[in-house]
């Protein structure tokens, strides 16, 4: 019996020791976490690169942010970087939000993007993307935004961006 039970210990050992964070993400999730990374061709809000202290309407549990949109997504920002009133984003808009712990340590990525054909986009469109840093995916794709359109529906928001709203 201790041999089996040795071994049942070893096998169990084994499973958890070949799981990578990698495997962790999968799908949609992995893509949208690989395109977060990338910061390359994105425009900041107000086309400034400074973190923002958290407003009273955030419903996200840190401290520091700034967001940035890709090129597709910049089409609606206006001459002073913020989101155009009553903006619709057009497909393949890509925009992160960067969630800081510190103000030097990035934890986590907010990610909408537009891609009506997903299995994993909402009805307007969106596909929602809550992953940290480790790879670890703090709220799947496959929700499709669930536990985020509450806030991001509310009063004011232009296709659900509310950075103009707490951010003038």
């Amino acid at each position: 019996m201790n041999y089996f039970k040795k071994s049942l210990l070893l096998i169990f050992a084994l499973a958890l020791a070949s799981c990578s964070k990698e495997d962790q993400l999968k799908g949609t999730d992995k893509a949208l976490f690989e395109e977060a990374k990338a910061t390359t061709i994105f425009f900041y809000y107000k086309f400034n690169t400074s973190l923002l202290s958290k407003s009273a309407g955030s419903g996200h549990n840190f401290p520091y942010l700034r967001t940035r949109y890709n090129v597709t997504a910049a089409s609606q920002l206006d001459t002073l970087g913020k989101v155009k009133p009553g903006a619709v984003f057009p497909e393949g808009s890509l925009i992160v939000k960067e969630l800081y712990r510190t103000s030097t340590s990035l934890s986590r990525y907010a990610i909408l993007k537009k891609n009506s054909s997903s299995a994993d986009a909402d009805a307007n469109g969106w596909v929602w993307g809550y992953i940290d840093t480790d790879e670890s995916v703090a709220e799947p794709a496959k929700n499709k935004g669930a536990a985020c359109n509450g806030c991001h529906s509310q009063t004011d928001n232009i296709d659900y961006m509310l950075m103009n709203k707490y951010f003038q």
